[in-house]
């Protein structure tokens, strides 16, 4: 699907946000982990689906890692580099 979304869109800009899934389950505010961890909802992806990271993104930001204003420096640096910005 990223493969065609690159082909049909054009002027594509894939970012990964990458985080362990264990963090996602601690930042879970809508209980969606928590279900799918309790078996009340499937192919939940991390949990009971597969997650196939991105081969080969335009960015990768750490969001276990890095603040908000750092994965959005990232991004506006990255857009900026590959002339979308000015």
């Amino acid at each position: 699907m990223r493969e065609y979304a690159r082909l049909a869109i054009g002027h594509f800009v894939e970012v990964y946000v990458r985080c362990p899934v264990e963090v996602c389950i601690q930042r879970d505010v809508k209980g969606m982990y928590k279900k799918a961890l309790a078996g009340e909802l499937v192919h939940f992806t991390g949990i009971d689906d597969p997650y196939e990271e991105p081969t080969n993104p335009e960015l990768i930001l750490d969001s276990d890692k890095e603040t908000v204003d750092q994965c959005v420096e990232k991004v506006l640096h990255t857009l900026k580099e590959l002339k979308y910005l000015s």
